[in-house]
């Protein structure tokens, strides 16, 4: 497979045996355990996704190994997916929230106004750090739930105050009888459209463990105390006690790979830039 990289020739890339090896010029080659397509990707005991041919997945252990290595802050358990273009990844993340009804309905103004309202918070732990502040524009797209799939999307549009940079931060969750996988879709800001397409299009061969469907529910299962409003507002993190990590798109200036943006849903959340620092596949 052939990696590209953002930065041509910051990185070497070397073949040997059933793993791939990265370097970066003067430091050491670091390897990482690529499963190749076709095949089937485990994603922990709750779901698992087909690999097409060309495509490839990180495990838990090696995707937290592949996201310290890009210098950025891995969560508790998530799973790496992509094609071997290297046009975009896919990180996988569940979280045990229990399940979420999906009976009510969705107001885009009143929800990006909390979104807003979070981001404006959030802007002071910014400046507290020297950081510029981001400003939250409005939806690139709508939170919208598709009950066929079960599956809810939105993304929003933010500019960063001092560059003018703009980035669009991609959310995905789907939704499952104990809880909800997020899915954080990352691209280059050229590649986002072909890259949503395609992410799109191998999410068909994603799915829940039998006894871990939405349809799997049963009386006296856990029920959350949200529903899909929290999901898009990050009630729902909240209320679960974890750090939300959320999938981003960037357009950020290349000396800045790595930028938190504190709070956007009233929690930390880490952008993951990974086109300036990556292993090859």
């Amino acid at each position: 497979m052939k990696k590209l990289f953002a930065a041509a020739g910051l990185l070497a890339v070397l073949w040997a045996g059933g793993g791939v090896q990265a370097q970066e010029a003067g430091q050491p080659q670091v390897a990482f355990d690529w499963q190749r397509g076709p095949g089937t990707g485990a994603i922990g005991q709750r779901a698992a996704i087909e690999i097409p041919d060309e495509y490839v997945f990180l495990d838990a252990a090696e995707t937290r190994r592949y996201v310290e290595w890009t210098e950025n802050i891995p969560s508790d358990e998530e799973y790496l997916f992509g094609p071997t273009s290297d046009k975009w990844e896919a990180y996988f993340s569940f979280y045990e929230e229990g399940y979420v009804k999906d009976d009510e309905s969705l107001d885009a103004d009143e929800l990006l106004a909390s979104l807003q309202e979070s981001q404006a918070a959030s802007n002071e732990e910014r400046r507290s750090r020297g950081w510029s502040e981001l400003v939250l524009e409005g939806w690139h797209v709508p939170p919208r739930y598709n009950p066929d799939t079960r599956t809810l999307e939105w993304a929003t549009l933010l500019r960063d105050s001092e560059s003018g940079n703009t980035s669009i931060n991609y959310n995905t969750r789907v939704l499952g009888r104990k809880g909800t996988m997020s899915v954080q879709v990352v691209a280059r800001p050229e590649d986002f459209d072909a890259g949503l397409a395609e992410f799109k299009a191998s999410m068909d061969g994603f799915a829940y463990n039998a006894g871990e469907r939405y349809a799997d529910y049963m009386p006296g299962d856990r029920v959350a105390e949200y529903g899909l409003a929290a999901l898009v507002t990050g009630g729902a993190v909240a209320a679960a006690g974890k750090k939300g990590l959320f999938g981003v798109i960037g357009a950020f200036l290349a000396s800045a790979w790595k930028l938190l943006l504190a709070g956007l849903v009233g929690i930390g959340v880490w952008l993951k830039s990974r086109f300036g620092k990556k292993g090859g596949r």
